[in-house]
């Protein structure tokens, strides 16, 4: 398994655990049975960091919307380097960072984190394009 390939498997296991934090927040406010027995869908959570981390996992699925796609087409066409494998890498851990500070409430940080992960995508997409 390619390193780009490892670093996006670990980005999407962290997407799909993000979650939690906020739920068992949820569970312990209202119970089990009030946190799941909620058929509009509306959580009202007391705590603002879990309004927070729920922020933040909608933004991961967001950008994990580009950087799967953009880590699979270098991975099709052939087209690792050491650029897009330090990327997929820099990406996850910018990613972890930006969950962690955003949840947080670190405002500057956040917007930081968010940046580098963006930076990280333009990386795959410039090799793609043969820029780099």
């Amino acid at each position: 398994m390619s390193s780009e390939l490892y670093w996006l498997t670990l980005a999407v296991c962290l997407l799909g655990l993000s979650w939690l934090p906020y739920i068992l927040q949820l569970i312990v406010q209202q119970g089990v049975v009030q946190a799941v027995w909620d058929p509009t869908g509306v959580h009202p959570h007391d705590a603002d960091w879990a309004h927070r981390a729920a922020r933040a996992h909608s933004n991961a699925v967001e950008n994990m919307a580009v950087f799967a796609p953009l880590v699979l087409i270098v991975e099709v066409l052939g087209l690792n380097s050491g650029a897009t494998a330090t990327a997929a890498i820099v990406y996850f851990f910018a990613r972890v960072a930006h969950y962690i500070i955003y949840t947080a409430a670190i405002p500057v940080l956040r917007t930081l984190a968010f940046a580098v992960g963006v930076g990280c995508q333009v990386v795959f997409a410039l090799r793609i394009l043969g820029v780099i």
